[in-house]
């Protein structure tokens, strides 16, 4: 009976390390993080999820991302979110909705930049994500749309991932029947791209933490 016991205790000791190093990535979005008319585990988180596990990235991904959100909504809800999963990094993926709706481009910016400043406050790194408007916007919106996240990464030293839909939502085999969300098939190809864009921040914490 001894012996069972000691080798019980060992055995909880060896992975209690690994546990405790493990780390959290928190994903803020609107729809397009929040896996909008397609399975959830085939969204584009839950891929990077299967993808970091299977290079033996200590992470555990938490998506906080919801349908229609706006800048400001996510921004009022942030700092409860944080607080809750103490996350090392954050990834912002807003401002689509600010866009379609019209509203104020100065406040989908300062709202960025509050949240940005909200995830260092608790040290978090943060990786910023743009999004791309549809092109009935006109050119003029939809650059001054664009420079929003130029901006904000040039201004606070942020990574930007330009776009999570560059090569995506120009393909009609790769959207649904809506022109907005991308379906299935864009999801591997979404979920590579942005952790092409985490790897630095995910080798950094690593390396932080040891």
């Amino acid at each position: 009976m001894m012996t069972r016991s000691i080798l019980l205790l060992l055995a909880l000791l060896t992975v209690m390390p690994s546990l405790s190093t493990a780390g959290t990535l928190l994903i803020v979005g609107d729809s397009l993080s929040a896996a909008y008319g397609i399975p959830v585990n085939q969204g584009w988180v839950a891929r990077l999820q299967n993808r970091l596990t299977e290079e033996n990235y200590p992470y555990h991904i938490v998506n906080a991302s919801i349908s229609g959100d706006t800048t400001a909504s996510a921004r009022a809800r942030l700092e409860q979110t944080i607080t809750r999963h103490q996350p090392d990094i954050v990834v912002l993926e807003l401002g689509g909705n600010d866009g379609l709706r019209g509203l104020s481009l100065s406040a989908m910016k300062e709202n960025l930049a509050a949240m940005i400043t909200t995830a260092r406050q608790y040290d978090a790194a943060v990786l910023l994500i743009g999004v791309e408007l549809p092109p009935n916007y006109g050119p003029l919106y939809t650059e001054k749309f664009r420079a929003v996240f130029r901006d904000l990464a040039s201004e606070h030293q942020v990574p930007l991932l330009p776009s999570l839909v560059d090569g995506v939502g120009t393909n009609s085999e790769l959207m649904q029947a809506d022109g907005i969300h991308p379906n299935e098939d864009a999801q591997p190809l979404i979920a590579a791209r942005v952790r092409e864009h985490l790897l630095p921040l995910l080798e950094q914490d690593t390396e932080a933490a040891d």
